[in-house]
């Protein structure tokens, strides 16, 4: 697949102390992000815009040349139509003779281009490419600094999800989501769409009169204001004041309520949920005032949840200030919130720090996996924290398995290579567990207090910017070995990070509250009824323990057992219900099939759907027509992100 040409784009470089001065000057004036620290950067043809050589392979953006600094929207949403049209006015800060500004697009409805007095613009746009779009080419008479694009939305955008009512779970009003990890943003927004690109941005969005607007930035009109000669219409303004990858700005339009659950926490979701989410997430306060007790101070004022329609195809996404969550941790027991220590945790590693290019995703999830265990330990206890590193670690021992016996063995690395493939295709638990096994052996060898002085200093030396997996090695090497390259070999850096495999010296997680559950197994399969297993006491991540370790050999008599005793096909547990329908697939208990079809058809988490349909497909010819019929039934109600993956697999 032939990839464009790229100019190089991002980011921040370490170890520069006068850099860190100007960058802490410019923060505390708020403008951090409007204007470049080029007179900080070591010389490249991109200095003068603050920027360093990272080729970004997805993004056909020229910011050496003319960079995307502002995005102010102004948006009108048409649920009949299913678009959004207005205008997308977007701030550059350019290089000495800028020709152009190069912007990505995908299937979006260009109809001019002018600059802030009205004056047009010539553009053009450049040949499709399957996954990438077109670039969007702008003229830039006299360096013009402003650019107004009219543009709308089309049927084929991918980051929007428009849900008819029958969709929501009030099935009142319809509803509209965005997604824009990893490069969907360009489907609703024409702009410079790489991670190492942060830019702020504002947005009036106009919408139905029953309907509520919100996004990833401070509301400035909770209750909107009226529409001239549009009374069945109202307008809400956003303005998020830091600079932020474009993939995080987020938008969702419909029948929305909010609860207050601490002094800066809060919860939005369907009128008809609220209740039961804030119920759910009462505790979020104590989960941020954990996290900034670790590594600094939360920096985007209030941290706010949405849950969202259950076609949401991911378990959250971590958009500023509004963490966008699917309804399928709402398990009515908080059991589920380690979801959002996760997000949470990205406040600070994805959103504060980011990683500069897809290539380098592990920088933003791994570290949020270590960090969400740390947010859990100190609010739920060693116990727990321990138990769901296990979870993780099986996750990556299995994960690995698979991907080293397939056509991409390179995809075990920490950082792979992208060039001429989709983000898309890298996405497994290896840049999420392994990245965080990664930083638990850096914990073991240093020590706990030593590794989060590291840590803490990390985030505050790199805020409000975008790396690269370089830029990190070279801090880690500065801050934390010290420059030692004998000590660097002994820890394997460059093996956990660019070779294949799980390095030897990877520190292996041991949860006492498994030990009992291991026991538990050892019984069942010697021949104990489950009513005599004493399971009163299990948490979520016992059950999931014990599910995901029972034989594939267990049969259908002792399978039946365990569900007459526990009830496991009616779970209301989302991640209990999940481990149990695998197994029931995998060793052909038949009674949990309607309840497989019925779990597949009334969400579209990703997580759950793609593993679900994978089984179905392998396991024999019956459940392999089961899997496409409940797919072709089900599709249209997934996110593309979803569909995209079981495309792949239903086949």
């Amino acid at each position: 697949m032939q990839m464009p040409n790229k100019a190089p784009t991002i980011v921040r470089s370490s170890g520069n102390s006068l850099m860190a001065l100007a960058r802490q000057i410019l923060i505390s004036l708020g403008l951090l992000g409007l204007i470049g620290l080029g007179a900080c950067q070591p010389a490249n043809k991109g200095a003068e815009l603050g920027l360093v050589d990272a080729k970004d392979v997805h993004s056909y953006a020229n910011p050496s040349e003319a960079r995307v600094m502002d995005v102010a929207l102004d948006l009108k949403s048409d649920f009949e139509a299913k678009r959004l049209s207005g205008t997308a006015t977007l701030t550059l800060k350019t290089a000495a003779n800028a020709k152009k500004v190069v912007l990505d697009t995908k299937d979006l409805d260009v109809t001019s281009v002018t600059d802030a007095s009205g004056t047009p613009l010539r553009f053009s746009l450049g040949k499709t490419h399957p996954s990438l779009g077109q670039p969007l080419s702008i003229e830039l008479p006299q360096g013009a600094q402003k650019i107004v694009i009219t543009y709308a939305t089309t049927d084929k955008t991918t980051a929007l999800q428009w849900l008819d009512a029958s969709q929501t779970a009030g099935k009142s009003h319809p509803f509209l989501l965005s997604q824009g990890q990893e490069i969907h943003t360009r489907t609703w927004i024409p702009t410079q769409d790489s991670p190492g690109l942060r830019q702020t941005y504002s947005a009036r969005i106009e919408t139905p009169k029953a309907l509520k607007a919100v996004m990833s930035a401070e509301m400035l009109t909770p209750e909107g204001e009226a529409v001239a000669d549009h009374p069945d219409r109202r307008a809400y303004r956003f303005r998020m004041r830091e600079p932020i990858a474009p993939y995080l700005i987020a938008i969702a339009i419909g029948d929305i309520g909010f609860k207050s659950v601490g002094r800066r926490t809060g919860v939005y979701a369907e009128t008809s949920l609220v209740e039961k989410a804030a119920y759910e997430f009462a505790e979020m306060e104590k989960l941020v005032h954990a996290a900034e007790s670790l590594y600094g101070p939360y920096q985007w004022g209030r941290y706010d949840v949405l849950v969202l329609p259950p076609s949401f195809p991911y378990g959250g996404m971590e958009n500023p200030r509004l963490t966008f969550l699917t309804p399928t941790i709402l398990a009515g027991d908080r059991s589920l919130v380690s979801l959002i220590a996760h997000e949470l945790a990205h406040s600070w590693s994805g959103n504060l720090v980011t990683n500069a290019t897809w290539a380098d995703f592990w920088l933003n999830e791994g570290f949020t996996v270590y960090f969400e265990n740390r947010i859990m330990e100190q609010v739920y206890g060693k116990e727990t924290a321990d138990a769901l590193k296990v979870l993780g670690h099986q996750e990556l021992l299995a994960t690995y398995e698979e991907i080293s016996k397939g056509k991409d063995p390179q995809f075990t690395r920490l950082k792979p290579d992208l060039t001429g493939r989709s983000p898309d295709e890298y996405f497994s638990q290896i840049p999420y567990e392994k990245g965080a096994a990664f930083l638990w052996m850096l914990e073991k060898h240093f020590g706990r207090k030593v590794f989060d002085t590291y840590l803490k200093g990390y985030f505050q030396r790199h805020r409000f910017s975008s790396l690269t997996t370089e830029a990190f090695v070279d801090d880690l090497k500065t801050h934390l070995l010290k420059n030692n390259s004998a000590l660097e070999d002994s820890l394997k850096i460059k093996a956990w990070i660019y070779e294949n495999g799980l390095p030897d010296n990877m520190v292996v997680p041991q949860s006492g509250a498994f030990k009992k559950v291991d026991a538990d197994l050892a019984a069942f399969a010697a021949g104990k009824a489950p009513a005599e297993l004493d399971t009163k006491s299990y948490t979520t991540q016992q059950w999931q323990y014990f599910l995901n370790n029972l034989p594939n050999s267990t049969p259908e008599s002792k399978m039946k057992a365990l569900d007459e005793a526990y009830q496991l096909t009616e779970a209301g547990n989302s991640e209990v219900l999940f481990s149990w329908l695998q197994k029931a697939i995998v060793t052909d208990y038949k009674p949990a099939l309607a309840a497989t079809e019925a779990f597949l058809k009334r969400q579209g988490r990703r997580k759950y759907v793609a593993p679900l349909y994978k089984s179905l497909m392998e396991k024999n010819a019956t459940t392999k027509a089961l899997a496409r019929k409940i797919y072709a039934e089900a599709r249209p109600s997934y996110h593309e992100v979803t569909r995209s993956t079981v495309d792949k697999i239903v086949i």
